[in-house]
């Protein structure tokens, strides 16, 4: 029962931050899943796979997992770089490539 820490990333469809803030405590599968043959499904016998925490921060993250004995790891959330552009940037003389309609 090992758990891992992380903040989520926003996702493809998704222009803003919402629900970027927050800190996740999900359980690594512990048993591979198998394929029911009757319906086609997929399943599991590890009912922790279904359980998903959010925290406001990382430390209350860790805070709860280690008051609870759970092994954890904590993944970084890797921040883009911002990029500062302006609206006149658009018609600015020195511009790298032309613009156009």
């Amino acid at each position: 029962m090992f758990a891992r820490i992380y903040r989520p990333a926003r996702t493809a469809m998704q222009s803003g931050k919402a629900k970027t803030r927050e800190w996740r405590l999900e359980f690594e599968p512990a048993t591979a899943r198998f394929l029911d043959p009757l319906t086609g499904w997929t399943g599991s016998t590890d009912m922790n796979g279904q359980v998903r925490l959010t925290f406001d921060s990382q430390e209350e993250a860790v805070e709860y997992a280690q008051r609870h004995g759970i092994p954890f790891r904590v993944q970084t959330p890797q921040e883009p770089a911002p990029i500062l552009k302006a609206y006149s940037d658009n018609f600015a003389t020195g511009r790298k490539q032309p613009w156009t309609h």
